[in-house]
């Protein structure tokens, strides 16, 4: 008779076999799916994961968006960086916004060129999985959408014609880029999602619209997209999933944000917040199609007025991944994708108005590309350990239980059962209150191929219970290959395993002081030998048994077991597996286990020698495990190293003495100085501005309530600093001015009456708009006397659209309303002129994109951009600042000689921020032409604003520029400006080309 426990097992996979292969009558998706049927057998997937050429494969994906990072020479680097943490892919959305400022006018070129994209991705080993939207959320402005559909009057994203027919022309390019590019091609790109979340929308209408996912998914194989397309609803709904008609997609996904975004709380973690269901809701949704995540959290936005992304990575730590993660390897997850991996910089005004400039996302990689984190070092054992494990793709998740495998209901065990009498199953082990900070003792019941034992069965070490630390969950496995050797169980977690030449490797790691437990199988008359380290441990062994137990106590002494002839057993605490990597060997199946550097990069063997690249950020000992015989040399960075063989290791010392910088002092340079706002002078011409006199509007968000339409997308301006100009003649009764401004969370406003500040908005994380009213009685107009406003407002970008059917992605920019009371109860009549960036949608500067500059008058005119004519501007420093209200702009140069070529230093602007000493201001920092800063002095919370190499000329001339936006009467300064080095960083990496910066030209028109 079977034991309770293994009964209750089978009838969870009997279950769980019931559920996967069933699925909705055929009738319900023949149609779609045969009439869009993909010409390719290239990928392919069944109910338990996709397969690659034949290949059963995880895809263990991170989110990188190339746009946040303008410099393609360095999207290699962060590639590298994935694969070295164990992806095999990486998820990229594509901005539309960025590449059809003007309707018609699509430019997919230099910075905003893919085919770099896609083949660094290719030279790394990365599949990729394609995001173009045509919405895409993302955090950036507008969710993607570019600002001229403000006058689309059809609902977005939906099925109005019009709104269809404006996503036509981009779809067609983007969708022929990325088909150009797919597996079928010769590419990385693997799978497409068509739209982006489409779960939520406005109750009073119909949804979903499966004839508008239908119309996005045709744009797609119209274009020549062949390979599977997959979807991510924003949380397990079902929508679109296949079988449910029009708009099905190949492949269901979702989204997962279990934390949401609270960086003011990082170690709160709510209860219920764990998700518990999506094993059977998968089963509900989508059985037929491997369990897929899209979009989970790898960290949070950060708002205007935030805490900023070191306490977001704080929020979404290695602790949460040690949770939140393995509790989605439970439920079976096989398309896995990390949110974000690298976030990059909202850079030139493309971010949404709820960020600020840095991307940064408290994620694994760092904005300015470093990997210090301790949740890359986690997600790395994570990762390499599911790559090292095909048997969990086709195992079946189970259902949780506190009583059957364990004996403390304080505990949680998952089990992800194989499907066959020899295969890997794998338990998921967390605590019930998953949130629990306590340390907690308990027994664990596994069944094995063996039967099912209780452990710890030995009490050598360990006395007679296992410890699961608070915030903390481990998996476990049974009856586990490790290269044909087989591990019958293991309390320590599996790091990754490897047939070196003549032996097996296995390495596991557990918790700094855990006491672990594991079985592997040996011949009987075999012998347990310490090799190397301090650790203890014991060994038991019955006489009938082939398996040899072994529990051992984790320390930073890593622990060395040779088992029988050539079985070799690693077992290390997991600080110091943090420092351990398995790279592929080039152009073959082999791989290498390395320990030591801060990245490792890449690995080849050329006749005797072998090639490593790899970072280190400082001297330390490295150590190779795999390396065939006949090689005798190393070469680390093209550097021969010395070495040498012991037992099965190569061993070698690097040396890394960091360089000395010459970086420098932005406060003793010579600053030139221009006003930016000269539109306050009584003379300056605005006839070149555009007139505001449009009776109407097309935006159908907001209902036109003035005599003529002020909305700055009216107008073809969408980006950046709006600046308006209200000519009047006065009655002389002129008593109080109102106005009605929009530009986002956190967005400024000054207004003017000719010369003299009426008022400021300082702004605030949370209003979005602002109205105010003003005596002017003290300006005495005199009857007849012409005059002006000046009213500037920061456009901070456009309101993104996620829920449909509110068309919030259309709420306008610039002035709503206004109105020029009199004290005879009359209104005097105002005529406005309005500027946004020089152009707006023919917009001047082609390299940098439609949304890099604004409407200030030195970004008219070029003056950003290196090679401006400064010689006859005053010498005047941002930090002496500006003694009264307006705009001031500030530029000045400087050389950089960096040993880059075989260092990576990140750089970053630093700007002190104390508003009781300077003054309430807005600043943009430019580099070279680049808007890589938007500083809120009285919001924040950002004040360093990292550069990426290739931005700035580490070796040359570099042009930077502030704009001083001082919003009160005393004016406004920076009190103190540096440009900070990060670590050296001894590096791999290839060389980094510095980007296309065309310089200042006479702008013909420019105003």
């Amino acid at each position: 008779m079977k034991s309770p426990l293994f009964l209750l097992i089978a009838v969870h996979a009997l279950l769980s076999c019931a559920f996967s292969t069933g699925g909705r009558p055929d009738a319900m998706i023949w149609d779609f799916a045969e009439k869009r049927q993909a010409g390719q057998d290239i990928v392919t997937w069944d109910e338990h994961s996709l397969f690659v050429h034949g290949e059963r494969v995880l895809i263990f994906s991170g989110e990188f968006h190339p746009f946040r990072l303008p410099v393609p020479s360095l999207w290699l680097d962060v590639f590298q960086k994935m694969k070295a943490v164990g992806f095999n892919a990486v998820s990229f959305y594509v901005d539309w916004a960025l590449l059809e400022g003007k309707q018609g006018d699509f430019s997919a070129e230099g910075v905003f060129d893919f085919q770099p994209f896609f083949d660094a991705a290719k030279e790394a080993g990365i599949y990729l999985i394609a995001r173009p939207g045509p919405y895409i959320n993302a955090e950036v402005s507008g969710g993607g959408f570019p600002g001229w559909l403000q006058r689309v009057r059809g609902v977005l994203r939906t099925s109005a014609p019009d709104f269809l027919n404006a996503t036509n022309h981009y779809m067609s390019q983007i969708c022929k880029i990325i088909a150009d590019a797919q597996i079928t091609n010769g590419g990385p790109i693997i799978l497409l999602q068509p739209e982006n979340e489409y779960t939520v929308a406005n109750p009073y209408m119909p949804f979903p619209d499966g004839s508008y996912m239908e119309y996005v998914i045709q744009q797609a194989r119209d274009a020549g997209i062949v390979v599977p397309l997959i979807s991510n609803d924003a949380s397990p709904q079902g929508y679109n999933a296949p079988g449910t008609g029009e708009g099905e997609v190949d492949i269901y996904g979702h989204d997962g944000y279990p934390l949401g975004f609270d960086c003011a709380h990082p170690t709160v973690w709510p209860k219920g917040n764990l998700p518990t269901t999506y094993r059977a809701k998968h089963l509900q949704q989508s059985p037929n199609t491997p369990y897929s995540i899209l979009e989970f959290q790898a960290g949070s936005f950060d708002p205007w007025g935030g805490w900023g992304f070191e306490q977001c990575s704080a929020l979404v730590n290695h602790e949460f991944e040690r949770v939140f993660y393995k509790n989605n390897y439970a439920a079976g997850v096989t398309i896995f994708n990390l949110y974000m991996t690298f976030g990059g910089t909202n850079w030139g005004n493309l971010g949404h108005p709820g960020g600020y400039t840095s991307y940064d996302y408290g994620s694994v990689i760092k904005e300015d590309r470093t990997v210090t984190r301790e949740k890359y070092s986690e997600l790395k054992l994570q990762a390499t350990f599911l790559q090292s494990s095909p048997g969990y793709l086709t195992a079946t998740p189970g259902t949780s239980s506190t009583d059957v495998y364990t004996d403390n209901p304080d505990i949680t065990v998952t089990p992800v059962l194989a499907n066959s009498t020899d295969g890997a199953s794998f338990f998921v082990v967390r605590h019930t209150n998953y949130s629990s900070f306590e340390s907690t003792q308990y027994k664990i019941t596994l069944p094995t191929s063996e039967g099912n034992i209780t452990i710890p069965r030995s009490f050598t070490n360990k006395g007679d219970s296992l410890v699961l630390n608070g915030r903390d969950s481990k998996v476990f496995v049974t009856d586990y290959d490790v290269q044909g050797t087989k591990l019958l169980y293991s309390t320590a977690e599996v790091f990754t395993h490897a047939k070196l030449e003549n032996s097996t490797v296995l390495v596991l790691y557990a918790a700094p002081d855990d006491v672990t437990e594991f079985s592997i199988e040996a011949p009987p008359d075999s012998e347990v030998k310490k090799i190397n380290g301090e650790g203890s441990y014991s060994v038991t062994k019955s006489d009938d048994s082939k398996f040899f137990t072994i529990d051992a106590k984790a320390t930073s002494e890593e622990l060395v077991l040779q088992i029988g002839d050539n079985f070799l057993c690693y077992f290390l605490d997991r600080n110091t597996a943090y420092n351990y990597w398995v790279a592929d060997v080039e152009g073959t199946d082999s791989k290498l286990i390395i320990k030591g550097p801060y990245l490792v990069r890449s690995a080849s063997i050329d006749s005797d020698a072998l090639h490593i690249k790899a970072d280190f950020n400082a001297s330390t000992s490295v150590k190779v495990l795999g390396v065939p015989s006949g090689v005798t040399k190393l070469f680390i960075n093209d550097v021969e190293t010395a070495s040498e063989t012991r037992g099965h290791e190569l061993l070698a010392e690097v040396s890394v003495e960091a360089p000395s910088l010459t970086i420098p002092k932005l406060a003793e340079l010579d600053w030139k100085y221009i006003d930016s706002l000269p539109e306050l002078g009584g003379d300056f011409d605005d006839s070149l501005w555009v007139n505001a006199d449009h009776p109407s509007t097309e935006n159908t968000y907001q209902p036109l309530l003035a005599t003529v339409s002020t909305y700055a997308s009216d107008y073809g301006f969408h980006t950046g600093v709006l600046l308006y100009r209200g000519h009047f003649n006065a009655t002389g009764n002129e008593a109080n001015f109102s106005l009605w401004a929009e530009g986002g969370s956190g967005f400024a406003s000054s207004v003017f009456l000719d010369d003299h500040l009426v008022g400021s908005f300082g702004g605030n994380a949370a209003n979005e708009t602002f109205q105010g009213k003003w005596d002017i009685t003290w300006a005495g107009l005199e009857a007849g006397t012409p005059h002006v406003f000046t009213v500037v407002v920061e456009n901070m970008g456009l309101a993104e659209n996620w829920v449909i059917g509110y068309d919030e992605m259309k709420k306008p920019r610039g002035i709503l309303g206004w109105r020029l009371e009199t004290s005879k109860s009359t209104g005097t009549p105002i005529s406005w002129k309005l500027t946004g960036n020089l152009g707006g949608e023919d917009y001047q500067d082609r390299a940098r994109g439609p949304l890099n500059e604004g409407g200030l008058f030195v970004e008219r005119k070029g003056y950003h951009l290196p090679g401006a004519p400064t010689d006859s501007w005053i010498s005047h420093s941002p930090l002496e600042g500006i003694g009264m209200p307006g705009i001031a702009f500030y530029s000045t140069t400087f050389d950089l000689n960096l040993p880059s070529d075989k260092w990576d230093i990140p750089l970053a602007f630093s700007f002190a921020n104390d508003t009781v000493t300077s003054g309430t201001y807005r600043a943009q920092l430019y580099v070279n032409g680049w808007q890589f800063g938007k500083l809120s002095s009285n919001v924040g919370p950002q004040s360093v604003f990292p550069v990426p190499e290739g931005i700035l000329n580490y070796n040359g001339p570099n042009y930077v520029g502030i704009s001083l936006w001082a919003l009160e009467q005393g004016g406004a300064k920076i009190p103190a400006l540096e440009l900070v080095p990060g670590v050296p960083v001894w590096t791999g990496r290839e060389k980094v080309e510095l980007v296309d910066s065309p310089a200042w030209k006479e702008r013909e028109g420019s105003y």
